[in-house]
């Protein structure tokens, strides 16, 4: 797997981030991990090989597609 970087909101390059994977266009989120069991319990269908991590929106808006 080959990894793009896309961009951060970040000042000092860690999290959050976002990189797609160059052979399927897929998008690899570095974040905070969710761990609060009361919002954990509020997600559906959890498979066990799945996590969660939090994107602040201001990340994706500013580096969503300008149509």
């Amino acid at each position: 797997m080959t990894l793009r970087f896309i961009g951060t909101t970040s000042e000092y390059r860690n999290c959050p981030t976002l990189y797609e994977v160059v052979e399927t266009g897929d998008i690899v989120v570095q974040g905070d991990v969710l761990t609060d069991p009361e919002h954990l319990a509020q997600l559906r269908v959890v498979g066990e090989h799945e996590g969660f991590v939090v994107v602040p929106r201001e990340l994706l808006t500013r580096l969503a597609p300008k149509e």
